[in-house]
């Protein structure tokens, strides 16, 4: 263990204090004593300490324990993570019990043995590093993954007024701190302006975090949103950081912001009003610093009229709206992007970047694009890939048919059928992948963008549909 780590004794006996300090210096630790509960709780609100060593009974009641109970609940409403181990003279499998429960980490009988003392010392401290040491690599990660996704400007095309109007006030959004709640169709690149608007505001240093909030099942909810102490529940065998810690100092991105169980909503809504909240099964309620941005496909206010979106959460998420407009609104991106993303599908796979046919281009821009760019993403790499030669061809982006099916009217299914999506212009079966994603897609699009919905109508559970659609991008 670190010779730098702080300990400190708290314990009414001097001659206690002194002999316990002699073995911990000797060992290489920092040691503080005190001698009331009311010191030390004085103590710790001075300095940072990375163990408390205490005494459970004091002058005022030298048997039950109730004032190192307190003590240690009082610790514990300041620091969920401190190390405590509690040293008694009544050591009995009752108040053993009774201090994990409180709060302690671990339970040592006087008089003590002095190599397990520092064993227990020692454990606990490794413990608590470790702890440390996760949620340090957590926000790491969180950083490093958006150092691999680079600068997402390149990745930015607006071209078309619709998208410099759009652009030019999520520019001015970005720098201040207001909740900003992106709307549009599915597919529109929603998540991808979230990104832009973090990494483009004064908090780009710290991290971004994203929850599909329609992959969060309704049972884990708390957990996945704000943690869990170990032992909260039974798989709960270590503690978990949940999103919005995980977001502290940075911006939290809320996907599919409608698809939020209603039930759950109310918990939502408390944390973004008051900017605080507890771990499941902990006894700290925690303070967090974190800029909102949320994104739906769905109509918010048909959705509260409906009773399944709260008016006050939707009031509380919505400071700023900003439509991203679809594909078919902006048809001088269109085929900008198109090459864009043939450059990366060439890049991915190693291949000589293609270019677009004058017929290719044509035939882009009139396509009305039903999944947005999402679509055009997955047709362009698709091209990539399969085209022969240098040049792609009308006839290679696959589009007459498709464009067909996105307009069809459903006959017996909502959303479509199979029948006209099996064969591509080739007559050659689809793909597995590809057609899933056209059935979701529609799916989806049918139901205007609830998700519920459009999973309940393919049998499928909401976190399924959502897998199967993440799955197939």
């Amino acid at each position: 263990m670190s010779t730098l780590a702080k300990i400190l004794l708290v314990d009414d006996d001097n001659d206690i204090l002194l002999a316990l300090k002699m073995l911990l210096v000797s060992e290489g630790y920092h040691v503080s004593l005190t001698q009331t509960p009311q010191a030390a709780l004085a103590a710790l609100k001075r300095e940072t300490f990375d163990l408390v060593l205490m005494d459970l009974n004091y002058s005022l009641d030298t048997t039950s324990g109730e004032e190192g109970l307190a003590l240690i609940e009082a610790v514990r409403k300041d620091d969920d993570e401190i190390p405590i181990v509690v040293m008694t003279g009544w050591g009995t499998i009752e108040v053993a019990v009774a201090t994990m429960q409180n709060g302690a980490n671990d339970f040592i009988q006087k008089p003590w043995e002095n190599e397990r003392l520092l064993a227990i010392i020692n454990n606990q401290l490794k413990l608590a590093s470790s702890e440390q040491q996760s949620k340090k690599l957590s926000r790491q990660n969180q950083l490093l993954q958006q150092q691999v996704n680079g600068d997402i400007t390149d990745d930015i095309i607006a071209k078309s007024p619709a998208m410099q109007q759009v652009l030019g006030m999520i520019n001015q959004v970005a720098q201040s701190d207001a909740s900003v709640l992106l709307t549009g169709e599915n597919g529109t690149g929603k998540s991808l302006f979230a990104r832009y608007i973090h990494t483009h505001s004064p908090r780009k240093n710290a991290p971004q975090i994203s929850v599909n909030m329609g992959a969060v099942t309704e049972t884990l909810f708390e957990s996945e949103m704000f943690g869990h102490s170990k032992g909260a529940f039974t798989d709960a065998k270590a503690t978990r950081i949940g999103r919005f810690e995980l977001a502290d100092g940075g911006s939290l991105f809320l996907d599919e912001i409608a698809n939020t169980p209603y039930s759950q909503q109310g918990k939502l809504l408390r944390v973004l009003e008051d900017r605080e909240f507890e771990k499941v099964g902990g006894n700290k309620t925690q303070q967090v610093d974190i800029r909102l941005i949320c994104a739906t496909n769905a109509d918010l206010n048909l959705a509260v009229e409906q009773q399944e979106f709260r008016k006050d959460l939707l009031y509380r998420i919505n400071t700023i709206t900003i439509e991203i407009p679809p594909l078919r609104s902006r048809l001088e991106d269109i085929v900008p992007l198109a090459q864009s993303f043939l450059h990366k599908t060439a890049v991915k796979y190693g291949q000589e970047v293609l270019t677009l046919s004058s017929d290719a281009q044509s035939a882009l821009c009139n396509y009305n694009w039903p999944g947005n760019i999402r679509e055009l993403h997955h047709v362009m790499e698709r091209a990539q890939i399969l085209s022969q030669g240098k040049e792609i061809t009308t006839e290679a982006l696959g589009l007459t048919l498709a464009s067909a099916a996105a307009s069809s009217t459903p006959t017996n299914l909502p959303g479509g059928t199979l029948t006209t999506l099996e064969q591509n212009e080739n007559g050659e079966l689809e793909t597995l992948a590809s057609l899933e994603l056209e059935i979701l897609e529609l799916r989806l699009s049918h139901f205007n963008g609830n998700a519920i919905k459009a999973a309940k109508s393919l049998g499928l559970s909401r976190s399924a549909f959502y897998r199967r659609l993440g799955k197939s991008e």
